[in-house]
This record gives C-alpha cells, sequence and structure tokens, in this order.
C-alpha cells in the first residue's frame, strides 16, 4: 500500500506552501472551467444566457454545499487518523462518508430537477432568462452523484496528505468540460446543437468520466482511502460514526449553506436592477471566483495539516500552520487584486466584449468590492484551524452574523442611502465584521480541547461488542 503523506514533520511554512499550491492549482482550474464556460455562452448565446447561468449556478453551489460539509468532518477525522498512523480509522471516516454521500446526492438530484422552476422564481430570475436558465439548471442536476462523488475523493486524498492526484484530475475534468462545451452548445460537427443545456451535459459527461477515472487511480495505487473485502462494510457506518458525521457535517454544511443563501440573496437583489447589471454581476462573480482561490485553498491546506498535527499531538505546530497560513493568503490574495484592479477591463472584455454597455458596471463592482477578499481570506485560515479540532458551533454563528446582518443586511438597508453602490460595499463590511468575530474566537474559544478522532474511537469502542475468551 502507498502510505499516506506526513504533514507533521519538516519546515511548517515550507511543507504548508508545498501542499497548498496543487489545491490552489486544482481551485484555479476548477474557476478557469466555469470562466471558459461562460465565456462560450456569452459568446454564443449572449447576456440572457450569462444572467441564466449566473442564476442557475448558485442553485448548484447551494446543492454542493448541502453535502459538502460533511465531507469536511470526513476529511478532518481521515486527517486526524493518518496523523496517528491509523489507517484503518481513516478508511472507517472515508467509507462512511462515501455511503453518506450518495444516498444524500440522489436525494438533492431528484428534488432539484423537480424544483428549479419554482427555486428560479423565487431568486428573481428576470423573465428573459428564466427558460435557459431552468434548461440548464436541470441537466447541472442530474450530474450531482458524481460531483459528490467526486469532491468527496478529492477531500479525503487532502486529508490523508496527497493533493497532487486532485490536481490531475481537476485537469481532467477541465479539459472534458472546457472542451466539449462549444461542440454540445453550437453543434458543431457531429454534436447536437443543445443550446445552453449543452453546457451542462458537458459539466455531466466531465464529472462522470472523472469519477471513474479517479476510483480505478486510487484502487490502481492502492492509496490509504481505497477499501477492499471486509472493508467495504465501512460504507455502513457503525450508528455513533454516522451520528458524529452527521452531527459535524450538519453544522459545517450550515456554514457553506449560509453563505450560498447570502450569495443566492445577493443575486435577488442585483436582479431588480435589470439584466444588464445581471450580467455585470456574474461577470464580476467569476473574477472573484479567481480572487478567492488562494484563501480557499490556504485554508483547507491549513485545516488537512493541521489536523494531521492534531491526531499527532503536534499542538506546538498548530499555531505556526495558522500564521504562516494568513502570510500566505495575504500575498497572494493581495497580488491576486492588484493584478485584476489593473487589467480589470481586459480580463471583464474575455466575457462581455468591449462594447458590452454591462463592462463600466462590472469594472466598478471589482474596484468597490474586489479587496474585501483579502480581509475574508484571513478568516478562512483561521477557521480551516479551528475546523480541523471539529469546532463548528462558533464558526456558523459568526458565518450567520457575517453572510446575513452584516453582508445582506447592510445591502438592503444601505441602499435608500447608497443606491447601487450598497450591493458593492456589502462585501467588504461583511469581511471587516466577519474576520474581526473570527480572530476573537480563535483566540479566545475553547477550540482546543482533545481531538475528534479521539471522540470517534471512543463511540467505536463503546459500540463494539465485548470479546470472547
Amino acid at each position: 500500500m502507498r502510505t499516506a503523506r506526513d504533514l507533521t514533520q519538516g519546515p511548517i511554512a515550507r511543507t504548508l506552501l508545498v501542499f497548498a499550491l496543487p489545491t490552489l492549482g486544482a481551485n484555479i482550474l476548477q474557476s478557469l472551467n466555469a470562466s471558459i464556460n461562460m465565456v462560450w455562452i456569452g459568446r454564443f448565446l449572449g447576456e440572457d444566457a450569462l444572467a441564466a447561468t449566473s442564476n442557475a449556478t448558485n442553485i448548484v453551489f447551494l446543492s454542493l454545499g448541502t453535502v459538502f460539509g460533511f465531507g469536511m468532518a470526513a476529511t478532518i477525522l481521515v486527517g486526524q487518523h493518518i496523523g496517528r498512523r491509523d489507517i484503518d480509522g481513516a478508511r472507517r471516516a472515508i467509507g462512511g462518508a462515501a455511503g453518506l454521500f450518495f444516498g444524500m446526492s440522489l436525494i438533492v438530484t431528484v428534488a432539484g430537477y423537480m424544483l428549479t422552476p419554482p427555486l428560479l422564481r423565487l431568486l428573481a430570475t428576470p423573465p428573459e432568462a428564466l427558460p435557459l436558465a431552468t434548461n440548464y439548471l436541470q441537466m447541472m442536476m442530474l450530474s450531482m452523484p458524481a460531483s459528490f462523488i467526486l469532491t468527496l475523493l478529492m477531500m479525503g486524498l487532502r486529508g490523508s496528505g496527497d493533493s497532487m492526484t486532485p490536481l490531475w484530475f481537476m485537469l481532467l475534468a477541465v479539459l472534458l468540460d472546457a472542451g466539449l462545451n462549444p461542440f454540445l452548445i453550437a453543434g458543431i460537427g457531429p454534436f447536437p446543437k443543445l443550446g445552453i443545456a449543452g453546457s451542462a451535459v458537458a459539466t455531466l459527461i466531465a464529472n462522470y468520466v472523472t469519477t471513474v477515472a479517479l476510483l480505478a487511480t486510487i484502487y490502481a495505487r492502492d492509496l490509504p482511502i481505497r477499501l477492499r473485502g471486509g472493508e467495504l462494510r465501512y460504507l455502513f457506518p457503525r450508528p455513533a460514526l454516522l451520528w458524529l458525521l452527521l452531527s459535524k457535517g450538519f453544522l459545517m454544511s450550515l456554514q457553506m449553506a449560509v453563505m450560498s443563501f447570502s450569495g443566492i440573496a445577493m443575486v435577488g437583489l442585483v436582479n431588480r436592477e435589470g439584466v444588464i447589471v445581471t450580467a455585470a454581476y456574474g461577470v464580476a462573480l467569476q473574477l472573484w471566483t479567481y480572487i478567492s482561490m488562494p484563501a480557499i485553498a490556504m485554508g483547507a491546506a491549513v485545516s488537512a495539516m493541521a489536523a494531521q498535527n492534531i491526531g499527532a499531538g503536534r499542538w506546538d505546530r498548530v499555531g505556526s500552520i495558522t500564521k504562516q497560513g494568513i502570510i500566505y493568503n495575504v500575498m497572494i490574495t493581495g497580488s491576486m487584486v492588484i493584478l485584476l484592479t489593473i487589467f480589470d477591463r481586459t480580463a471583464l472584455g474575455l466575457f462581455l466584449g468591449s462594447h458590452s454597455p454591462a463592462l463600466p458596471i462590472s469594472a466598478h463592482i471589482q474596484h468597490v468590492s474586489g479587496w474585501a477578499f483579502v480581509v475574508s481570506g484571513i478568516m478562512m485560515v483561521l477557521f480551516g484551524t479551528v475546523r480541523a479540532n471539529g469546532a463548528v458551533v462558533g464558526p456558523l454563528i459568526v458565518m450567520l452574523i457575517t453572510f446575513l446582518p452584516c453582508r445582506v443586511g447592510f445591502a438592503v438597508f444601505a441602499y435608500d442611502y447608497l443606491g447601487q453602490d450598497a450591493l458593492w460595499l456589502a462585501f467588504p463590511f461583511g469581511a471587516i465584521c466577519g474576520t474581526t468575530m473570527a480572530a476573537a474566537y480563535y483566540r479566545w474559544a475553547n477550540w482546543r480541547k482533545g481531538s475528534l478522532a479521539d471522540v470517534a474511537e471512543q463511540a467505536e469502542h463503546v459500540e463494539a461488542p465485548p470479546a470472547v475468551a
């Protein structure tokens, strides 16, 4: 069996950076894929299709967010068990999460497909974009089972210390998705002309092919998270482990849901400004996806590295891991904000064209809001560390306050005074509030007690039948 990578040894700064860079690369590839698809949609189908995609994408993210927290809980358990050299414990965690993910993905797929029209109407999707958004979103829902399992496998691999394998398979997914998009949208060559649904079909094909290929690789290379023989029973976890995954994962998923609901609420507010502003905001979101990638990658890397060190009892390294994560976030995210501010019209023009009326609006949005992601990135790193030990209630409360009263509330109540700019200023206002609260929680809250792996082991021992002499 190929052993997991040990993140409890070696220089912290270098180890964290080397581990985080492939994760950042995978996230950039994922964002690049979405951006390329937006380019194809915008160039072939116009502003209405861009607005439709922007609305539908928020619901897709919400659907993924419903189970993302369960994957985070499993990743933490994998990391802590790997840190204490307990491969079987790591497999129990990933197996239980896989069974849970598959069942939930089927529920989300069916419910999402059936509820697509009312969800889009709830978003106040512009009437001219509604039919396109419906076609796109229903097809995206059919890709959810593969998306869920692929996400879990990549998170589990990172928890075991392997960030390179997810990078290679994200590259495969991007090549398939972005490559198939123009052919299925426009009906080039032997491919059918599917319009906006063609973009979703390309994503569906890419996700299923990549998931099967990654599973085959995990077994061919005998990686630590694979299940064989009697280990397949881990797909049906014992009640104690299932409860641990559900309780921790549910609260982590609520954190993602809060972010998604905030995003949906902001889209709803922006939609009331008309289709041109909606298209401008949708393109700004594409740039923000890139800007937020370093913080997301660094938060994930900090969480995985901290989890292994907590599992190994190396609390002396956890504070330094967090500090280095914050430094890297400020350096990398700050650099990206500066570059995208200088070359904003060039970047935005890829989606809109140089003569689009949405271009100056999108540039203004970027100037007002873009720098907020440097601040919010600090919050993501801090919470990456505390989540590495299963602390979920405090971060949930902070995120509820940050994304709802601070961000959405500011946008609503300041609108009468600031007009449209209230929508864009809501992002830096929320980021400052959230990061201040996160720093206070990290410094003074009691999240350092014990470890999540200890809780899992105790639960397993309680449930295990007594040994027969």
